[in-house]
């Protein structure tokens, strides 16, 4: 009669060798992946999944949720950093209080959202110096920064003198390709820069260059102390400026903005006066 085999049981020494090679080996194929799971990490994971019971989405996320969101974070500074914004203005900084009859808050926050950028649309802030516009418009561009968005922001005299560069060194064609492929450009201080206008006789292209490839494609946000029907006359050529009013403003977000000016406000501060102490 044949007799049944007997059960071979694995002893703990050969179970734990068996969970050492699986973990070097699951530790090996994360480094090959190029996943951020070090063993620390790993080990910490596969304590509490024994401890609690995880279930397998649970133990894949405690072991890619942390390292993930360190590297979310670090592409979010990344595109912060080269979006070259001048100040770090957030909207939790702004005053809203001021300006609150100009100022539609809701309105801000719903630009905030990004949507618009989805729709390829423009956005467009016009207002006396010292309302905030460019509070707001930094604030919102590092906004969308952190939704994923690559931004890059400059004055319209800094892009002025850009293209002015590129035009003399014969490689414009390369640089409006540059300025084309950020998801937003934000121009800042559109009717400042009058004196670099004046030394470049060909303003008026160059900026129009830059939009009409961005147009339908990218959206462009511009923030400028010019009311519309003065455009012309700034860009010095009336017909190039109703190309460019087309391109920038038709189906754009339009805001006004009628208030006063922060500067101004604090300039007429007097300074406190220091007491001496009794």
């Amino acid at each position: 009669m044949t007799q049944p085999k007997k059960k071979t049981i694995p002893n703990r020494k050969t179970k734990t060798n068996l969970s050492e090679n699986l973990r070097e080996r699951v530790l090996d194929d994360a480094q090959t992946l190029k996943l951020p799971l070090s063993a620390e990490i790993l080990d910490v994971a596969l304590s509490r999944a024994e401890q609690e019971g995880l279930s397998h989405l649970n133990f894949l996320e405690l072991i890619l949720g942390e390292p993930a969101a360190r590297n979310r974070q670090r592409a979010v500074e990344r595109r912060i950093r080269e979006a070259k914004f001048r100040n770090h203005r957030r909207l939790d900084d702004f005053d809203w209080k001021f300006n609150a009859p100009a100022i539609d808050r809701t309105q801000i926050e719903q630009l905030a959202t990004g949507e618009f950028l989805r729709r390829h649309e423009n956005l467009v802030m016009v207002g006396q110096s010292g309302v905030g516009k460019s509070h707001l418009i930094q604030a919102l561009g590092r906004r969308y920064c952190e939704l994923g968005y690559r931004v890059h922001y400059t004055t319209s005299a800094d892009l002025l003198d850009d293209l002015r560069k590129s035009l003399a060194e014969q490689t414009l064609p390369r640089r409006i390709r540059y300025w084309s492929r950020f998801d937003l450009v934000i121009i800042d201080e559109f009717g400042f820069d009058r004196i670099e206008r004046s030394e470049c006789p060909q303003a008026a292209n160059l900026f129009y260059k830059v939009i009409d490839a961005r147009s339908g494609q990218r959206s462009t946000a511009l923030a400028t102390n010019i009311d519309f029907e003065a455009w012309g006359e700034y860009l010095g050529d009336p017909p190039l400026a109703m190309a460019f009013l087309d391109r920038i403003v038709d189906g754009a977000i339009l805001l006004k903005i009628r208030g006063k000016s922060y500067r101004a406000h604090r300039a007429k501060k007097p300074p406190a006066v220091k007491t001496d102490a009794a």
